[in-house]
């Protein structure tokens, strides 16, 4: 077969810009080069199950770019990649057309709204300028640096390509803003971003109402039920009524003292029965539709490491390869997972449909379980989710990894607006705590996101009292200097036992959770925790209240005909019997958040922490209030002038809130921030912020990471942090370089053959970004990366004695030049680009480089700042030495971490 010939059949069917396929029709693909490639197409879809079913061709549905199967199609393909029939094999792709500048007008002149809001079924890089940038002066950086062709899961994205392209595409708009119709799409691309964030928050908005409405109301069914209608809250049932009777029925009544005991036991049995049943639904829909194995999409390799429940090499798709633990997206708070996300990782199926559905249905049923759990951080990650979908449908996000993540960091600000009633604290926090890349366009963005989930919250009124959350509160009365002490000492202890509490659940989490029969049985643990729960949650009345009810009385202030639930004191009542139980509840719930945190279902952290805090500062608000009222002539209350209101244990409570919530997340700003937006009033401004900083000072001084970064480790997840400094001591840049990898000569021939030779022992070696391209003397020519070799050979894998081609990058030509005779000089030198076995259009032609004598400090901020996903190492002379890639760089972090322990 002639070069031309091939060129034109593969052109018609398959090029670098058409859809992704199965990674196990790629992998026997480029397994079987040489035999019969339909015997082996008819042996992936033998030995491939249901697990993989949605990756396996099917005659009739398209490839997909993302974990959702596309519909399916009514257009058939007339031919296959290897001359088949269509019925003996029919890759699931339908190709582009072979490139024609008329039909290229045609669709760059199609419908605005038809094109931009339609989920798109192309590559990566289509549409992007990179399929005629030929003949389009001024795009010669996006053709220099490549085409990416997907992510894969754990694989970090490219910053500096997705802002190229980005910049190819705003180019290509402002060629055509001159006429209407270019100005009307100039308008829609700039209101594109602020449409999908308002639809981000009004959709966060309704899911919160819904969860927290359904959280109620599967609460109350633990102890009763409304008589009036069965699907209404307590607090709804109650409120209703007007009759005299308690419109509100327990299933078990006591008529007398000598049915107490019997009572009580079968009130008991009810209540851990239902507890039970909500607490292993919500962890079987965990485990079942969220694993990570349900989600290994078409982006995936078909060389990399398969899932398995421990992180040990064995035996995997190619020998050596290592296997990939297995992670249940919709557990846990998500929040250590979307840091990671924004970071510039990708986790395919984390923010899916499934996992959004699964975590909020499951957020509901855990919480009104009564585990020692919050709702508060998962909305984080439903909010991310939404974000995620919505922004999916329209190409300008769908197709730029680096743009979604914009849209992200808001939905992650509106997630905090409708946990805690804070659109200012949400921006706060997604700026402090999870956003990676921050501009100012995002703020604004992050900003009105959270102030359209809060607005649409505060219409749907959850709560029923016209408050975003149920705890939100007002104080009447102004702190005193003297008050200054106990809120110090509140600091000290919310970073003591932020600190503890974080190295407690690290090593249940390691040496228990993952160390012990529980690691395979999950949901036996939640089993097990839930007994304990409910069999701990009825000593007393603050033990079985839920953690926002008890946050909410906690921080009262108690005013003239309140108890809130026994917290408010007479002048003369003894506090020791409403401390006793205030600190039994502390206990409890301190310990039970330990074993609790990191079970497989939905959970958050911020209101077991709050509870806690707000225990310890109630006990020692009371305690200064009874003082107060004992003591009024002490010098230091003659500032209450006989008052003995003067002091608010409520205060006590908020104070000790927010430092045991900081010693547990090392959240500042936003977290004080948030703390205002519940109170309605910056007159407790100071005793916030002093507790804040207090705590986190002396969590850091205990425990440098938060559980946060704690449960990042713990996971393994690939997580840069920005905001550490580490210090290199003796090491160099040849200490980290990866100078085992083989490069590609590009000198010497390189067949279809040895190409997939070389890419298949990479594989099996461990995890690799790619190869770089070099000379026969060593100069490095480009990069390539893994995932588009694959596809690349992948499409040429029938002929494997063929050459394929890699091209140095050509002079730039400068604006005016002559497009068509440029071309045409480039055809007749027998340089055809669109030919499938020339792969320089998949080569980043001007990779990023360092020298081998230069600071581990230059690589550093050359990850962080810059966004690469990997670095050239050349000595003085410019040769290649090797290639130092974000995720060894990441690993040779923690190792740096370890030894400084």
């Amino acid at each position: 077969m002639s070069p031309t010939h091939s060129a034109t059949q593969y052109t018609s069917l398959r090029g670098p810009l058409t859809t992704t396929t199965s990674p196990e029709w790629r992998r026997r693909r480029l397994l079987g080069i040489g035999t019969d490639s339909r015997d082996s197409f008819r042996r992936t879809r033998t030995l491939s199950g249901d697990e993989e079913a949605p990756l396996i061709p099917d005659d009739d549905m398209m490839a997909s770019y993302g974990s959702l199967p596309m519909p399916r199609s009514r257009t058939r393909t007339k031919g296959s990649l290897n001359g088949a029939s269509p019925s003996t094999h029919r890759e699931p792709s339908i190709g582009p057309e072979p490139y024609s500048p008329v039909l290229s007008r045609i669709r760059s002149q199609s419908s605005v709204f038809f094109d931009r809001f339609r989920r798109p079924l192309s590559a990566y890089d289509a549409g992007a300028a990179f399929d005629n940038t030929i003949d389009v002066p001024g795009e010669e950086g996006a053709r220099v640096n490549g085409v990416r062709v997907w992510y894969s899961s754990f694989t970090s994205i490219d910053w500096l390509h997705d802002a190229i392209k980005d910049s190819a595409r705003m180019l290509q708009l402002r060629r055509k803003r001159r006429s209407f119709r270019g100005r009307v799409r100039n308008f829609v691309d700039r209101s594109m971003g602020w449409l999908i964030v308002t639809i981000v928050g009004f959709l966060t908005a309704i899911i919160a109402f819904l969860i927290i409405r359904s959280e109620q109301l599967l609460f109350d069914f633990k102890e009763g039920y409304c008589a009036t209608s069965v699907f209404k809250a307590k607090r709804f049932c109650c409120a209703a009524s007007s009759d005299t009777s308690v419109p509100f029925q327990t299933y078990v009544t006591f008529e007398d003292d000598d049915s107490w005991e019997e009572g009580w036991a079968l009130e008991y049995i009810s209540y851990t029965v239902i507890a039970l049943a909500l607490a292993i639904t919500s962890s079987i829909l965990t485990i079942r539709l969220t694993a990570s194995t349900r989600f290994i999409t078409r982006k995936e390799s078909g060389f990399g490491p398969s899932y398995s429940l421990d992180t040990k090499n064995v035996e995997s798709p190619v020998d050596g390869a290592r296997k990939r633990k297995v992670l249940y997206f919709a557990s846990g708070s998500g929040i250590p997972e979307i840091k990671t996300i924004l970071s510039g990782f990708v986790i395919h199926g984390y923010l899916g449909s499934l996992t959004l559905f699964t975590k909020s249905v499951g957020l509901a049923l855990s919480v009104a379980s009564g585990l020692s759990l919050g709702k508060e951080g998962p909305f984080v990650h439903i909010a991310s989710c939404v974000g995620n979908i919505v922004s999916r449908y329209f190409r300008k996000y769908e197709n730029n990894e680096g743009k979604r993540r914009e849209i992200l960091s808001a939905a992650a600000a509106a997630g905090v607006a409708v946990a805690f009633g804070a659109p200012i604290g949400g921006v706060l926090f997604s700026l402090e705590e999870v956003s990676y890349f921050f501009p100012p366009k995002v703020m604004w963005r992050s900003f009105w996101c959270a102030m359209i989930a809060a607005v649409t919250l505060k219409f749907l009124d959850p709560f029923g009292t016209g408050k975003l959350v149920l705890f939100q509160v007002t104080y009447d009365k102004d702190w005193h200097a003297y008050e200054l002490v106990p809120f110090l000492l509140l600091g000290v202890f919310g970073g003591v036992y932020g600190a503890y509490f974080s190295k407690l659940n690290y090593r249940w989490s390691r040496y228990v959770r993952n160390g012990t029969w529980l690691k395979t049985h999950p949901v036996s643990e939640v089993v097990l925790v839930t007994l304990i729960t409910s069999a701990l949650g009825f000593l007393n009345l603050y033990t079985r209240m839920g953690g926002t009810e008890l946050v909410y009385n906690l921080f009262a202030e108690c005013r003239a005909g309140d108890s809130h639930e026994g917290l408010c004191l007479l002048p003369d009542e003894s506090p020791g019997p409403i401390v006793s139980a205030i600190a039994l509840a502390l206990i409890v719930k301190g310990g039970l958040t330990i074993i609790t945190f990191g079970i497989k279902l939905p959970a958050g952290i911020f209101i077991p922490s709050l509870g806690v805090g707000a225990c310890m500062g109630r006990i020692v608000g009371i305690g200064m209030q009874h003082l107060q009222q004992t003591h009024p002539h002490w010098p230091m209350f003659d500032v209450c002038r006989g008052d003995l209101n003067c002091i608010v244990p409520g205060v006590y409570a908020m104070v000790g809130a927010a430092g045991s919530l900081s010693g547990v997340t090392r959240t500042t700003v936003s977290l004080a921030v948030i703390m205002f937006e519940l109170t309605n009033s910056l007159a407790y401004v100071v005793p916030i912020m002093l507790s804040v900083l207090v705590a986190k000072t002396v969590a850091d001084a205990l425990e440098p990471k938060g559980i946060y970064d704690l449960v990042i480790e713990l996971s393994q997840l690939p997580y840069l942090d920005h905001k550490q400094e580490y210090l290199w001591g003796a090491y160099q840049v040849l200490d980290i370089t990866d100078k085992t990898l083989d490069a590609i000569r590009c000198d010497i021939p390189n067949t279809v053959r040895t190409l997939s030779d070389k890419l298949r022992d990479a594989a099996s070696s461990g995890v690799i970004e790619g190869f770089p391209l070099i000379t026969g003397e060593g100069k490095v020519v480009g990069y390539i990366g893994i995932n588009e070799l694959e596809h690349a050979l992948a499409i040429v894998a029938d002929e494997p004695d063929m050459e394929c081609t890699f091209h140095a990058a050509r002079r730039y030509h400068p604006a005016g030049f002559d497009a068509e005779s440029a071309t045409t000089s480039v055809v007749e030198a027998g340089l055809d680009f669109r030919s499938p076995f020339d792969f320089t259009i998949y080569m980043d032609q001007a990779p990023l480089t360092i020298q081998a004598h230069a600071p581990l400090e230059l690589v550093q901020q050359m990850f962080v700042k810059l966004g690469a996903k990997y670095i050239i190492v050349t000595d003085p002379d410019g040769l290649y030495v090797g290639v130092i890639d974000k995720k060894s760089w990441i690993a040779f972090l923690g190792e740096l971490e370890e030894k400084a322990k």
